[in-house]
């Protein structure tokens, strides 16, 4: 059973950062693309970040010089640390595997004064 979990989410102030992950279990997680995407009430989904299976990254205009996004294969794990957040940051961030549509359940990011 393919399983995603993240984690890490929460209330932070503008300009502040958190550290999101993603636990991966039921595939093999080194041989996948992985994407970070987030959505907002009422919106679409927007696509964050993707980082390739040779650590190769991408990021949306938005987010670019203030995410990052890495792996960790050892761990199955999946991460993405946001800095210099942003009150239209806030969204139910997800990860997924890159081609596939299933992701997690989410974790909640919610910047504002």
């Amino acid at each position: 059973e393919v399983q995603l979990v993240e984690s890490g989410g929460g209330w932070v102030q503008p300009g502040g950062s958190l550290r999101l992950s993603c636990k991966t279990s039921g595939f093999i997680f080194k041989s996948y693309s992985m994407t970070w995407v987030r959505q907002v009430p009422g919106k679409g989904l927007e696509w964050v970040s993707t980082i390739s299976t040779s650590t190769y990254t991408t990021y949306s205009a938005s987010v670019k010089g203030r995410f990052t996004i890495s792996r960790d294969n050892a761990k199955n794990t999946l991460y993405l640390q946001l800095n210099n957040l942003r009150t239209e940051d806030t969204a139910m961030y997800y990860c997924k595997r890159t081609a596939v549509t299933e992701r997690g359940q989410g974790t909640q990011v919610t910047v504002s004064s």
